[in-house]
């Protein structure tokens, strides 16, 4: 591998720097069609009863199935068909209740325009997203946005790039007035995804994951020390709950506590543990998120937290390595 020279690296960067201020030039454009047009294409995909159905052929197809997929998962039920494929059995795909959302830069795509009398005869809203406004797919269609950039950011002028950019934005604009019209929250989001990292963050509750039963660490207020650092032991999670005889919190006892205790040159051997346990002890609750007992631990500098119930009774308890172990770190 040669290394590039000096006047050879900066004529790189000037042209990478030369194609995002192209396409951001083009973004920037396209804000003059997020007008009455743009509502009125909302309006068809807000009444939608079915599903959306878009279409693309190449570079479109591709910004298509992107657009379906943002759409899927802001709410809006949709999926991605090709159209080469349609005009072969897959036009079975689209019923009568959808809305068809059609990608094609020149607005003359072949395998589009072979499939738009079928798509007729369904009766479903046609929404086309082009740069020609003259085509025979602007022209078909209910509502066409304009997708139209100045040039590409391809010297060439070949290549779809800002074309491509814009219409992606466009989606993703169709995709976010949609989600705040449906009032769709962070939670619902999480839901069509439950295996990434949002869904475990924004779904994952603390009673997913907490000890219960004879796995949480506590001992009775009386307790010798040495009796409350053996159920630590045994327990495994570098803390014991003190409790009084109505199953509430009185205070905790953890592993900084231990190495306080040993600082002050104490006898753990004679000691109760009420005398050296910390009172003021943070708990939470089994509705709480994952995520935010995680947040509390760190706002805290703990490694651990009990969980109570409405009555303030103690019913669990968890650590930063069931956090780590729940993925939720």
């Amino acid at each position: 591998m040669t290394l590039t020279t000096s006047q050879e690296s900066m004529r790189l960067k000037a042209l990478g720097r030369a194609v995002i201020r192209t396409e951001a030039q083009a973004v920037a454009a396209l804000e003059k069609s997020i007008n009455a047009v743009f509502v009125q294409a909302c309006t068809y995909l807000l009444a939608c009863e079915g599903r959306i159905v878009v279409l693309g052929m190449g570079k479109s197809g591709h910004i298509g199935s992107k657009i379906a997929a943002t759409l899927a998962s802001t709410g809006s039920p949709a999926f991605f068909v090709h159209p080469g494929e349609a005009s072969h059995g897959d036009l079975g795909m689209i019923i009568s209740k959808d809305v068809v959302l059609a990608l094609s830069n020149s607005g003359e795509t072949e395998e589009i325009l072979m499939i738009l009398p079928l798509i007729r005869r369904l009766g479903v809203p046609l929404i086309a997203m082009t740069g020609n406004l003259q085509s025979t797919l602007a022209k078909e269609a209910d509502v066409t946005l304009d997708v139209s950039v100045e040039k590409e950011a391809c010297p060439l002028g070949l290549a779809p790039t800002a074309s491509t950019t814009a219409a992606l934005a466009m989606g993703d604009a169709l995709a976010v007035a949609l989600l705040e019209s449906r009032g769709f929250t962070a939670e619902d989001f999480a839901r069509s995804h439950p295996a990434g990292a949002l869904g475990r963050r924004l779904l994952l509750r603390v009673s997913d994951i907490m000890h219960t039963g004879t796995a949480i660490p506590k001992v009775m207020q009386g307790t010798p020390l040495s009796m409350a650092l053996l159920e630590m032991s045994q327990k495994s999670l570098g803390m014991t709950a003190i409790i009084n005889n109505k199953q509430q919190i009185i205070g905790v006892y953890t592993d900084g506590d231990l190495r306080r205790t040993l600082d002050k040159d104490l006898d753990i051997r004679t000691l109760i543990v009420d005398t050296v346990m910390t009172k003021d002890c943070q708990v939470t609750t089994p509705q709480t998120l994952a995520a935010q007992a995680l947040q509390l631990m760190e706002i805290k500098k703990i490694n651990g937290l009990f969980v109570v119930n409405q009555e303030q009774k103690l019913i669990g308890a968890l650590n930063m390595h069931d956090l780590l172990q729940a993925r939720v770190i």
